[in-house]
């Protein structure tokens, strides 16, 4: 008989909560990151380039920069070029002359950008202003190789690789961190119990009314204007300890793997469960039948099939009020119950309103 909880993971939070520092449960709003785009061209690919209409267009206009004009209808048949995406994200706070790393994808049918070179790309934002300029080799973390035969294997993707501090960043992006006389913390979880202590610690520190918590996820606070003291008084903030609030009573199934985790604070009503199984077994052996002596007869082999149903014990379960639902997995394991057969009793005691909790099927 194999236990359910080996097949399992039952995660049950425990009681204790842990305190954690604002700057782990909270970002100040207006500092945050942005994201970068540009399109531009991979070369030296050693014939694994794209044949797109596109690529051989954004090639003609890139030597017309050049002084190079290639002849309308002829076709330059590019093999070592391919056309890419590139994006990034811009930190906050970066300044001109910063670098950034950047990722590279291909956009046509290019096989793979191993040992190609990113040329000089401009990145935009939503604004469309250039905010840095990329450049550089790529790293591609896949390989492949092909034999003449036509088989081929491949690890990983091909088509897209990055460049460790490919980008130069050439424009700030204005921030309001330093405008007004009040600073907003947003929670990374909104909850109203950890928006009220929150308020409550920077309170305890600052005085009455300094921090006010506006809703689940917003605690505002009054700050200095002086960007030089701004920045000592958010440091000072982001390392108080706040016991954030317990989250509420929520289970999880994953229907493909078996895994069901239970958080904290499920509970169950008074409810009476039956489990009962049906297991038929059919045995087929062979047995060999020979004819009596001086008979005349022959041996012959016959199957002899045996079939063999258990249903198994049936055992009821009654469970009174504040039941948890680890208490559900023993008595399922004493019966030896598979993992689907807890998956259909929780969704039977959701169904009947006796669980407590909200139940997530993935």
């Amino acid at each position: 008989m194999k236990k359910l909880l080996s097949l399992i993971l039952l995660c049950l939070v425990s009681t204790v909560s842990i305190a954690d520092r604002i700057k782990d449960l909270a970002a100040v709003q207006g500092v945050r990151n942005n994201q970068l785009v540009g399109y531009g061209l991979v070369v030296g690919l050693g014939g694994t380039g794209d044949r797109a209409p596109f690529t051989n267009q954004t090639f003609r206009n890139m030597m017309e920069q050049f002084g190079i004009t290639i002849p309308e209808g002829q076709d330059p048949r590019l093999r070592n070029v391919a056309a890419v995406s590139v994006h990034a994200t811009l930190p906050p706070f970066s300044r001109p002359g910063q670098e950034i790393d950047i990722t590279v994808s291909s956009i046509g049918n290019a096989d793979s950008l191993r040992g190609g070179s990113l040329l000089l790309t401009p990145l935009r934002g939503p604004d469309g202003q250039v905010y840095a300029v990329a450049q550089g080799n790529l790293v591609v973390g896949g390989f492949g190789a092909e034999g003449q035969d036509g088989s081929r294997i491949s690890v990983n993707v091909q088509s897209a690789g990055r460049i460790p501090n490919g980008a130069i960043v050439e424009r700030s992006v204005e921030s309001a961190f330093s405008q007004g006389d009040y600073l907003t913390f947003n929670l990374h979880q909104p909850d109203f119990t950890t928006a009220r202590r929150m308020a409550e610690v920077i309170n305890d520190l600052l005085g009455p009314g300094a921090a006010s918590a506006q809703d689940a996820a917003s605690i505002r606070v009054t700050a200095p204007r002086d960007p030089n003291q701004r920045v000592s008084f958010i440091s000072v903030l982001e390392n108080l300890e706040v016991q954030p609030g317990e989250t509420a009573a929520r289970v999880i199934i994953n229907s493909r793997t078996g895994t069901i985790v239970v958080g904290q604070h499920v509970r169950i009503d008074p409810v009476a469960i039956t489990h009962g199984n049906l297991t038929v077994t059919v045995d087929n052996q062979l047995q060999a039948v020979q004819p009596e002596a001086f008979a005349g007869g022959e041996t012959v082999v016959v199957p002899d099939t045996q079939i063999e149903i258990d249903q198994g014990d049936g055992r009821m379960f009654l469970f009174g009020d504040t039941v948890t639902l680890n208490d559900i997995v023993n008595a399922v394991n004493q019966v030896g119950a598979a993992p689907g057969d807890l998956m259909a009793i929780l969704e039977a005691l959701k169904s009947a309103g006796a669980l407590r909790a909200e139940l997530i099927v993935i």
